[in-house]
C-alpha cells in the first residue's frame, strides 16, 4: 500500500498564494470562489474596503496590467492563522512597470486554508 504524504502547511499556503496571485491576473472569480472565507475583507490601494461580494465583483472585471508576479514571499504560520507578505511587479495599461506590496491572512477553517484578509498597494 503505498504512503500518502500530506504536503506540509507551508507548502500548501505558498500554492495557495501562487492561486491568488494568478487568479487576480486572469480575473478567475471561481478561484476566489473557492478560497475566500464568507467574511473576506480586502483594502485595495485606492484605501477602500471591500467585503467578499464586493471583491469577487471587481475580481470579475477584466484586469488592465499584465505580467503580474510575486516575490520575495514570506509565509509566517502562526496555529490556525497564517501571513503572507510579499511584493509584486507588473506592466500597467501604458506599457510602464509598476510594482506593489500585499499582505494576505489566512485562517484553517475546518481542515482548509481560507483567506480572510487582503491589504494591497501600488506605487
Amino acid at each position: 500500500m503505498p504512503m500518502t504524504i500530506s504536503k506540509s502547511d507551508l507548502d500548501v499556503l505558498l500554492d495557495l498564494n501562487r492561486d491568488y496571485v494568478q487568479a487576480v491576473q486572469h480575473s478567475d472569480v471561481r478561484c476566489f470562489d473557492g478560497i475566500l472565507a464568507a467574511d473576506f475583507l480586502c483594502s485595495n490601494p485606492d484605501g477602500s474596503l471591500v467585503d467578499r461580494d464586493a471583491f469577487l465583483e471587481q475580481t470579475a472585471k477584466p484586469v488592465v496590467i499584465a505580467n503580474l508576479e510575486a516575490h520575495d514571499v514570506n509565509v509566517r504560520v502562526m496555529g490556525d492563522v497564517a501571513i503572507i507578505h510579499a511584493r509584486t511587479t507588473y506592466t500597467g495599461p501604458d506599457g510602464q512597470a509598476g510594482a506593489g506590496r500585499y499582505t494576505d491572512v489566512w485562517a484553517r477553517r475546518d481542515g482548509r486554508w481560507l483567506a480572510v484578509s487582503a491589504h494591497v498597494t501600488r506605487s
